[in-house]
């Protein structure tokens, strides 16, 4: 009975001692990819922590993170949690059907280590077995940085990135959308 959560996609495609790696096609569920992965076709054992990251926020919100966008500042979960977490607001995450069977302090250490999980850079996030350590113990969590990139909407409906990932286009006017195959 204990359950294990594995395989976000890049697991079968690592060599035994391979730790990063490139491809010419990008594969995966989308919502759960990072960053790097998704714009650059680069991946390493840190995009599957990326994955846990948005998987953990998905069970304490109760909400998916593809399709979410919240109507007063239209950004997707991780957009919402990181705005919650900056406002000091990181409780208002909580799904309410959770209500009172959960230890509110392990749940505020869950969105801590998620947004941990999430961040922009690879080599900020923790690596898996460090996930495992920071979710079993009390020790301190470092303050996290902001994440890989979030989704907001426009009054018009159409999406953007917010990201420090620089563009790759001279007079910035180039404007790529990811959709699903």
């Amino acid at each position: 009975m204990n359950s294990k959560i594995s395989d976000f996609g890049m697991a079968r495609t690592f060599g035994g001692d391979q730790l990063e790696g490139n491809t010419n096609r990008v594969v995966g569920t989308y919502g759960y990819m990072a960053p790097e992965y998704a714009f650059d076709g680069i991946f390493s054992t840190k995009s599957d922590v990326f994955s846990f990251g948005i998987l953990l926020l998905e069970i304490i919100s109760g909400k998916k993170s593809r399709g979410f966008y919240h109507p007063n500042h239209k950004h997707n979960l991780i957009g919402h949690a990181w705005i919650l977490w900056n406002e000091g607001r990181p409780l208002e995450l909580i799904d309410e059907c959770l209500g009172e069977s959960c230890t509110m302090s392990e749940v505020l250490r869950c969105i801590h280590l998620s947004l941990l999980c999430v961040q922009q850079r690879p080599e900020d996030r923790p690596s898996i077995s460090s996930v495992v350590v920071m979710l079993s113990s009390e020790c301190a969590l470092t303050e996290p940085k902001q994440p890989g990139f979030f989704l907001g909407k426009d009054s018009n409906g159409a999406q953007f990135f917010s990201s420090n990932h620089k563009s790759s286009s001279i007079n910035e006017i180039t404007v790529t959308l990811l959709e699903p195959r």
